[in-house]
């Protein structure tokens, strides 16, 4: 499993990003600032931030449900034996690497 990204709080912070927002939307995220005690502009790139990650961990983590699952995890612990072909790959493989 991958460690979630972190904001690294000494980097430069050379990029700008803007958003229009409606009213209400704005009051509500300055609210939730507020009440973890950070300024709006914080809160706004952490919590973009953490969507960002979750995201991308959500599309590059594999989860496998019900049958799949246990086909995968059966094929983990119980391997099948190399064919031809996978035994003469590996010989290739050897070969060239001088082993």
């Amino acid at each position: 499993m991958r460690r979630p990204l972190r904001v690294r709080q000494s980097s430069r912070k050379e990029e700008r990003l803007e958003a229009r927002i409606a009213p209400n939307q704005k009051r509500l995220i300055e609210r939730a600032a507020e009440l973890r005690g950070t300024t709006l502009t914080e809160f706004v790139v952490l919590s973009a931030y953490e969507a960002a990650a979750k995201t991308i961990n959500e599309f590059e983590a594999l989860s496998l449900r019900d049958d799949a699952r246990k086909v995968f995890v059966d094929a983990i612990l119980n391997p099948a034996a190399p064919n031809d072909a996978a035994r003469a790959a590996a010989k290739r493989y050897r070969q060239r690497i001088g082993a």
